[in-house]
Formats: structure tokens, sequence, C-alpha cells
């Protein structure tokens, strides 16, 4: 947790970094001593004063390829030469139908629609409204619980907010959205504290949404969404069996599952 010292004084903060109000920051401390990337090229950052920053998180783990890459960029000046935006309400143009189009061949199973979102937060928030849309289209309109995970992180949306687990996220927002229960998380440091690959021990807490199951009765349950890996809360790698699991009891009582 980054705690705030001292406010500094006004005159200590450059003038043109007050507008922006930073997200996950510190505003106060950052801009009383900025830390400015003005330039990147493959995996390394050029800061302000020249030097060189190993970009070790892609971004924020949004440019795998590496940055200023030359047929990325090349890409993108052509593709905004020709043409820049084109609205995909009650019209399109080729691109999102061909990007799909690849996306669905590479996917297994029937995993076969794309929904394209411009965020993970917006991604999640869209994906537990077709979740209780898609019930409701069924003839299923009472399932509209949600279930998430303890200290589970899925964006900064009121919806990702309410079914993730993380404390801090959640604390300034009251009671969030309604109908939202969660998960116990798998992290045991008694049981699988360093573990390498994935830990033996923890299985049977996917049993636990058996539990809320019972709780709530199937009928009013839309999805269960957990992160695969979870990240922002310490990277946890799901026990062995975990996930299958979830699947199961999900398939069981027709539940949808977002991993």
């Amino acid at each position: 947790m980054v705690q705030e010292l001292t406010p500094p004084t006004t005159t200590s903060i450059r003038p043109e970094l007050e507008a922006f109000w930073m997200p996950f920051t510190a505003n106060r401390q950052f801009k009383a001593k900025p830390r400015m990337m003005v330039a990147a090229k493959d995996m390394y950052y050029t800061t302000e004063d020249d030097r060189q920053v190993l970009d070790g998180t892609a971004g924020l783990w949004c440019v795998n390829a590496g940055h200023s890459r030359t047929r990325i960029v090349e890409a993108v000046q052509k593709q905004v030469a020709t043409l820049d935006f084109s609205p995909t309400f009650q019209m399109g143009h080729p691109g999102p139908f061909q990007v799909a189009d690849r996306l669905a061949k590479m996917l297994p199973g029937d995993l076969n629609h794309i929904f394209f979102t411009n965020s993970g937060s917006e991604a999640v928030d869209s994906a537990l409204k077709i979740a209780i849309a898609y019930h409701r289209a069924k003839g299923d309109g009472t399932r509209q619980r949600l279930i998430g995970r303890e200290r589970g992180y899925h964006g900064v949306g009121f919806g990702g907010i309410s079914v993730g687990g993380i404390g801090p996220n959640r604390k300034f927002y009251g009671s969030l959205i309604p109908g939202v229960d969660h998960l116990p998380h798998t992290h045991n440091l008694e049981h699988n504290a360093f573990t390498k690959g994935q830990p033996q021990w923890g299985a049977h807490l996917a049993d636990e949404l058996e539990r809320i199951v019972a709780l709530h009765d199937a009928s009013n349950i839309a999805a269960v969404i957990v992160e695969p890996v979870a990240g922002s809360t310490g990277v946890l790698i799901p026990p062995q069996g975990y996930l299958q699991r979830l699947r199961q009891i999900c398939d069981k009582h027709g539940i949808f599952v977002d991993f």
C-alpha cells in the first residue's frame, strides 16, 4: 500500500501536471517528484533525463510485442490514413470482421463469437451483462446472482469491483451491485508456499461453490468469474484440478463460468 506523506507545497509541483488525475497513484507524491517516460523502443522506456528503463511488464501488459515495432507502426499508420474510425452500430467496416474471424479459428471448441471491448474492466462488465441477459433470453430471468472470489481483480467498473475481492478497491463504494457472493481464495502459506508449478493442495476449495449454490439455488445464479491466474493479488497459480472442478460444478448447475 502506498501511503501519502506530508503534502508538498504547491510551488514544488510543476503546474502542467496538476490537471491529470492519475489512477492507482499517490498523486501528490508523484507530482512532487515525477517519473516521466518520454519514449519507448522494443523492451525499453526512455526517461526525461535520458535513462533506459527495462519494461518488464509490457506496459500494463498490453505491448507484448515490444514498443514502436516497425511493422506495427506501419500497420497502424496505414489504417489511420485509410479509415481512422467507423461506427459498428448498424454499420460496419472490414477490420473487426477480419480479426474476429481469425480469432474464432484460433480459439478451441465452440468459442466462435467475438465481442470487442476497449479494456479489461469494460470486458468484465460486458461479460457479466451478457451472462444475465442470456439467461433472461432463455427464459431463466431469475438467474441474476454473480459469484466472484476473494482477492480477485476484475477491473474498476462497478460490476468488476463487485465480483472482485480486493478490499481497498471496494471500500469506498458502498454496497456496489447487489446479489454477489464470493468463493474463498486459494492462497494458503501453510500448504502451498514456494510451490513449483501448480500447487497440489487446494482443489477442494472449488467445492465451496456447491455450498453457495445450495444457499441461493442454481436457478438464481447467472455466472461464476475467477482469474485463471490471479495477478493483482500476488500472482497466485490455481491448484491442480481447481479450475476443472469449478467447470464441472458450473456445468452441473447450468451456470456460466468465466476464467
